[in-house]
């Protein structure tokens, strides 16, 4: 049986718990969030990621979100029409970058 997961904040009290070395290897800091779940004798502790409305200003998410909506308007597929298009320019683009090695010195 498991027991629903809850979420404690890290505190020094909290630290005091863990090897240093273990505490540095999880990353926990005080004031960090922590879900905390046991499950058949096991307790896991996932640090909960913070969420972009606590990394980001109001104004920050705007510029954010009409990028991300020009974006979705295309294209996607690149400046390329079809893959023979592609597989042209790729050929002439590798045969420009060969010309160009530098000799080696002697």
């Amino acid at each position: 049986m498991s027991s629903k997961p809850m979420t404690i904040t890290v505190t020094s009290e909290f630290q005091r718990m863990f090897p240093p070395g273990v505490r540095r290897m999880a990353g926990f800091k005080a004031g960090d969030q922590v879900e905390v779940k046991a499950s058949g004798g096991v307790v896991t502790l996932i640090p909960k990621l913070p969420v972009a409305d606590d990394e980001y200003t109001a104004e920050q998410r705007r510029t954010i979100k009409a990028e991300v909506a020009e974006a979705r308007k295309g294209p996607y597929h690149g400046p390329f029409k079809n893959a023979e298009e592609f597989a042209a320019y790729f050929k002439a683009y590798k045969r420009s970058r060969s010309s160009t090695k530098p000799q080696k010195i002697r």
